[in-house]
């Protein structure tokens, strides 16, 4: 997933900067920036929007194939419909009813995604938390750095995996686990792997699979404090 990422920031930044608009029947259109912020209207469908430097704003009702950016958030209103939602260094956020087939992906951000959505493959981040509610998730849940919260409801069909960072880094001072939060009636299929050490609080009317590097704590109204 990162490798991709940083692909697509190389490949639109040695692009020419250009903005192509396909509109002949009123309906497609792709765009494509190097800089500047996008707006898909309501209601209406697009092929591929990318952009380097800006966010993406869907608006409620709009469908689009690929969404990328490098440096920007990626906004989705209610009720719409994606391929794929790729961003590095910014945060994904979807509204109610919204449908994506393939991953919602960013490297630098947090990804939130609300009722009655659903993504077809894996909703990834490398450093920042994901929340998905009353949600189904096709794929599988992932991050390094970050904490998970699987709410009420919500169905993750491939699993939750919290990688070990493999960089050289330094880190300084105490550093705080990342919570995973399974809220109630949810259900993740598949591993939950643990390669960090982790906080994970399972309610007692979720269903899980096999959890791998970590103890599960049941919780009911709320949770304690972080230690």
């Amino acid at each position: 997933m990162r490798f991709a990422l940083l692909a697509l920031a190389l490949s639109l930044a040695l692009s020419p900067a250009y903005a192509h608009n396909n509109d002949d029947d009123g309906d497609e259109n792709s765009i494509d920036h190097v800089n500047g912020s996008i707006t898909a209207e309501a209601g209406h469908s697009y092929d591929d929007l990318s952009t380097v430097n800006g966010g993406i704003h869907l608006d409620k009702g709009a469908h689009a194939k690929e969404v990328s950016t490098v440096n920007g958030g990626l906004h989705l209103d209610d009720d719409v419909q994606v391929v794929s939602l790729e961003t590095v260094n910014g945060g994904v956020h979807a509204g109610e009813n919204c449908r994506v087939e393939k991953d919602v992906e960013t490297v630098n951000g947090g990804i939130r995604i609300t009722f009655h959505s659903r993504v077809g493959g894996d909703v990834s981040t490398v450093n920042g938390g994901i929340t998905v509610q009353q949600t189904e998730v096709g794929g599988q849940v992932h991050t390094l750095n970050g904490d998970i919260t699987i709410g009420a409801q919500s169905v993750v069909h491939g699993g939750i995996l919290v990688e070990k960072s493999h960089g050289f880094g330094i880190h300084w001072g105490k550093q705080t686990k990342p919570r995973i939060v399974i809220g109630p009636n949810a259900v993740v299929e598949g591993e939950l792997r643990f390669e960090r050490a982790v906080e994970l609080f399972v309610h007692p009317t979720a269903k899980i699979g096999k959890v791998v590097g970590a103890t599960a704590q049941s919780y009911t109204d709320t949770l304690p404090q972080r230690q």
